[in-house]
């Protein structure tokens, strides 16, 4: 199975693609920008497009997206929601197998502890996909933890589909 895994973001989005079939399971990671200087629509477009491209090059069977935390900067978060609506919509027109996982889940899942430091998540992954080092940026290594979660969490027995 295919793995698409997204931290959704505004400025950047954290991807990571994973094949569970294959014993090297990572298949690509990295980030969407969007520069800060464009407006908000123009972002919110690259990252459709964005998204389609890795859609039609990678074609995952599945897409797992971190669910949206509390931020403390209320601008943010509006502008994080609007790209995270796009993320949602794209990932259902292009592929429609949609699972989102809390922070907490995907802690969970990695590290055995909910209340997980970044830093151990991170080490995780590395370690849970044989990788040399961490995958950079943190956004992307994130969005491998979201796919790796989704791999060990059998949709069947849990509500998290979209």
């Amino acid at each position: 199975m295919v793995i698409l895994g997204i931290d959704p973001g505004y400025a950047i989005i954290g991807y990571g693609i994973i094949d569970t079939e294959k014993k090297d399971m990572v298949v690509d990671y990295g980030a969407i920008t969007t520069p800060k200087e464009d407006s908000l629509p123009i972002r919110l477009e690259a990252i459709e497009s964005s998204l389609k491209y890795l859609f039609d090059k990678f074609k995952p069977d599945v897409v797992a997206i971190e669910e949206l935390f509390y931020f403390k900067n209320q601008k943010t978060i509006i502008q994080v929601a609007q790209a995270r609506g796009v993320i949602v919509l794209a990932c259902q027109k292009y592929c429609g197998n949609i699972y989102e996982y809390t922070p907490l889940q995907i802690k969970q899942a990695l590290t055995g502890q909910g209340r997980a430091e970044k830093a151990q998540v991170q080490y995780m992954v590395k370690a849970i996909l044989g990788l040399n080092s961490i995958p950079k940026p943190d956004d992307a290594a994130d969005a491998l933890a979201v796919a790796i979660c989704h791999s060990q969490t059998s949709p069947s027995l849990n509500n998290n589909k979209v």
